[in-house]
């Protein structure tokens, strides 16, 4: 009897309006036509480019699984989506051609849950003694200010949808039984954050109250983007995997990025 493997890979941070970026997405394809994928967010700023993307992956990929971005928020004031009501949109465009969103049923991939979450920040990862203001005001002093300001923050309170979401998830992942693979866009702790170069960046990369969430939902692994340096940081006896691709002048850097891992990533396999 001839025996097959099926793959869970991973990819992050794809930025698919970037036209170099497009050799690299094309390359993401299934070992096998059972293969499932998980990409964990920063697909493309426009609506419309997300969807087309995710729609090229879907048909190479038996299942594929998408998370959003801080990248699949933004907005401009014209914009018919925007906020809450973008990310609304996003979900319903994609489970039209049938990718798997955070907001529906955790698939189980080889007896083990596989959850996309979406948490976003609170600006929590800051100095001690600082307030969320005075965080906020002494980057921008050194002029580091994400776009996430001027493109998402006026058109929604960041904080309290990361608590909304923080809620939300909690109750639904403590519904599961056994172990999980758990995706985000932005890591569930803070160390990956550390090794940023400037340290104020932290402040729009996830929230604190994530920090046991790997440990308490039994976490064979967890998958994560946004900063754009690929590599494995363990915490507390579990892997915290970036898998992102970034832009062009980061992958073709290669391994001089920091510790390398394979790309698409290979999560796990389970033997047919």
């Amino acid at each position: 009897m001839t025996t097959t493997t099926t793959t869970l890979w991973a990819v992050s941070d794809l930025h698919a309006a970037v036209k170099a970026n497009g050799v690299r997405i094309s390359e993401i394809q299934p070992a096998d036509p059972s293969d499932w994928l998980i990409v964990a967010g920063d697909v493309a700023e426009k609506l419309e480019v997300v969807v087309s993307v995710m729609r090229n992956l879907a048909e190479r990929f038996d299942t594929v699984i998408w998370v959003p971005g801080n990248h699949e928020l933004f907005s401009r004031s014209a914009d018919r989506y925007r906020g809450r009501e973008k990310y609304t949109a996003l979900v319903h465009a994609l489970r039209e051609i049938g990718v798997i969103t955070p907001e529906d049923t955790y698939p189980v991939f080889g007896g083990v849950t596989i959850a996309p979450l979406f948490t976003l920040y609170d600006y929590s990862f800051r100095g001690p003694n600082l307030s969320v203001e005075e965080a906020v005001a002494a980057a921008r002093e050194k002029n580091i200010m994400m776009t996430d300001e001027f493109a998402i923050a006026p058109f929604v309170d960041i904080r309290a949808w990361c608590w909304d979401r923080l809620a939300y998830t909690t109750r639904r992942l403590s519904r599961i039984q056994g172990p999980t693979v758990l995706i985000n866009h932005w890591p569930l702790v803070q160390e990956p954050v550390s090794k940023l170069r400037w340290s104020e960046v932290g402040l729009w990369c996830g929230t604190r109250h994530t920090r046991s969430w790997a440990k308490r939902y039994d976490a064979r692994a967890v998958i994560y983007g946004h900063l754009h340096m690929p590599g494995i940081t363990r915490v507390e006896g579990i892997d915290h995997i970036e898998v992102s691709l970034g832009y062009p002048r980061e992958w073709q850097a290669g391994p001089s990025r920091g510790a390398p891992v394979p790309w698409p990533y290979p999560v796990m396999e389970v033997t047919n």
